[in-house]
């Protein structure tokens, strides 16, 4: 991906995001009926309800986390054989939800690869209204860049950045069953949900196969390390159960 993001449209058929749909709004209303924080750091709450790992908590999401076209996808815009899943995330946005910060996802990862990729997939229609996501176009490729979690401080060190630099973005109303893609690396936000709807996207990390785990560089990466790649240790392949090659299956 020669600008660190892609979009691909019609990926999946609309008439199974409508049935994709019930099932990733029923896991995310039972985890968040129980008050689960999953043992986050920080507390994304005033941004969006966030369940990470919907495919443990339910086997029809299983399936839609598993889904070869998705990751398939991911291979191909790496460029490599095969890919294995980090964790997913369902982020459900609700309406006056606040702008999502500038940020790099790779902060948060400790893997010593830049072979990662997000795809971001709407569950319903995201107009400008709702905040679609925004990428810094060709971002991916910037080292003097801020090296700290989403905040109100690495946001504008992000944004002071993007216009120093120039740096053009790309942000477009996407339909469900579109998808973007975004690398690790790559600096991104989406704007606040000025919709009376909820903004509902299920995202899911790849990783190329093959992988190793990187010394976590802060408190993030080490507890990514304890939750995502259980009794792994720096230097391990980055393969636990939690990890399933999810292309080729």
């Amino acid at each position: 991906m020669i600008d660190g993001h892609a979009v691909i449209r019609g990926l999946i058929p609309s008439v199974e995001i409508a049935a994709w749909r019930p099932v990733i709004r029923r896991v995310v209303e039972e985890v968040s009926r129980h008050g689960d924080g999953q043992g986050r750091i920080d507390d994304y709450s005033k941004l969006f309800l966030q369940v990470t790992n919907v495919w443990r908590q339910d086997e029809e999401a299983r399936r839609i986390v598993f889904d070869r076209r998705l990751a398939g996808a991911a291979a191909r815009l790496l460029g490599v054989e095969s890919v294995r899943l980090y964790h997913d995330q369902a982020l459900f946005k609700p309406p006056g939800g606040a702008r999502t910060p500038w940020h790099r996802d790779s902060y948060y990862w400790p893997l010593a690869t830049d072979r990662t990729v997000t795809i971001w997939l709407p569950l319903v229609d995201v107009t400008d209204e709702m905040g679609p996501v925004i990428f810094a176009t060709g971002s991916h490729r910037l080292d003097d860049v801020p090296d700290a979690p989403i905040s109100a401080e690495t946001d504008a060190g992000f944004a002071a950045l993007i216009a120093e630099k120039r740096i053009p973005s790309w942000s477009e109303p996407i339909a469900a069953g579109d998808a973007t893609f975004h690398l690790g690396r790559t600096i991104h936000s989406a704007g606040a949900n000025r919709s009376p709807r909820p903004r509902e996207v299920l995202t899911i990390i790849y990783y190329e196969a093959g992988a190793r785990i990187a010394e976590p560089a802060n408190d993030n990466q080490r507890v990514d390390l304890e939750v995502f790649f259980p009794r792994l240790a720096p230097g391990d392949e980055a393969a636990s159960e939690l990890n399933p090659v999810l292309y080729p299956q």
